[in-house]
């Protein structure tokens, strides 16, 4: 960089002109939350799954994939509900012990 051109200016489009400045580019705080999912062989075929850190969420699937798929959605509008109602969220701490048969997947979900 020149040492006639200041250092702390902001570089500017080649237009000359300055970038709008918008409320929508300001980060906003989104709360993300780890769900734990089981996943294990079905015996009629397909998988069965549950998230091992809330209560209450299982399924079949015909895969893994859409088992997760229903899995982090059931996750994310149970919550969505209990943060929208002030209700304390009744994690599963520590975690349900996983079955021999079951292999676990850590998701990351944002409300």
């Amino acid at each position: 960089m020149p040492a006639d051109e200041p250092q702390d200016e902001k570089p500017k489009p080649q237009s000359g002109r300055e970038l709008p400045k918008t409320d929508s580019l300001i980060p906003r705080d989104v709360p993300v939350f780890s769900c734990i999912v089981y996943i294990s062989p079905d015996p009629g075929g397909g998988v069965g799954a549950r998230v091992a850190n809330l209560p209450g969420l299982n399924c079949r699937a015909a895969n893994e994939r859409a088992a997760i798929r229903e899995m982090v959605t059931a996750f994310k509008k149970r919550v969505a509900e209990l943060m929208e109602s002030e209700t304390p969220i009744p994690w599963i701490d520590p975690l349900a012990v996983a079955e021999p048969d079951e292999q676990r997947r850590s998701i990351p979900v944002h409300l």
